[in-house]
């Protein structure tokens, strides 16, 4: 019953189209908490190697010379 009350307090306060934002931010920072009191930095690193080799570099085209002007 408490839970009930406590969660419809929150979408009066927060509102329907911020109340997911707030349960993933709040999930999220339970989530590192956890990780932090475990000692697991195993997966922090893996999930940080994971986002740099998704970001790759974008390969750009080498510039073309402009043409000779006639005068």
């Amino acid at each position: 019953m408490e839970l009930i009350i406590v969660l419809v307090i929150a979408l009066v306060v927060l509102g329907p189209k911020r109340l997911p934002d707030a349960g993933k931010s709040l999930g999220r920072g339970i989530r590192e908490f956890k990780g932090s009191l475990s000692g697991d930095t195993k997966d922090d690193d893996e999930r940080e190697e994971r986002e740099l080799a998704a970001i790759q570099p974008v390969a750009v085209a080498e510039p073309v010379a402009e043409p000779e002007r006639v005068a």
